[in-house]
């Protein structure tokens, strides 16, 4: 069975431009999956726990999905272990 997409989502379709980059704290082990942006700072809650990459496959999946774009579009650059990441999307 299929996650249920995220609703709460912020409309971020107007910033996915081709070599853009993004910055985002993350929030593992968050009880629900969430988003949140605030004064250019993306904060992503994911209820992934950080272990063999899959909090951030969630995040990855929640960012992608609020800027209307495929996950295989959206690299993670930097932060593989950290809780600041850097996002870059190319199509």
């Amino acid at each position: 069975m299929a996650r249920p997409k995220p609703r709460d989502l912020p409309d971020l379709t107007r910033l996915a431009k081709p070599g853009a980059r993004f910055e985002a704290k993350v929030i593992p082990k968050s009880t629900s999956d969430r988003m949140t942006f605030e004064n250019g700072s993306i904060r992503i809650h994911v209820t992934a726990f950080p272990e063999n990459g899959k909090a951030n496959q969630a995040v990855s999946r929640i960012h992608a999905s609020a800027l209307g774009v495929a996950p295989s579009q959206f690299l993670l650059a930097r932060g593989h272990a950290a809780r600041d990441k850097v996002f870059v999307y190319e199509p």
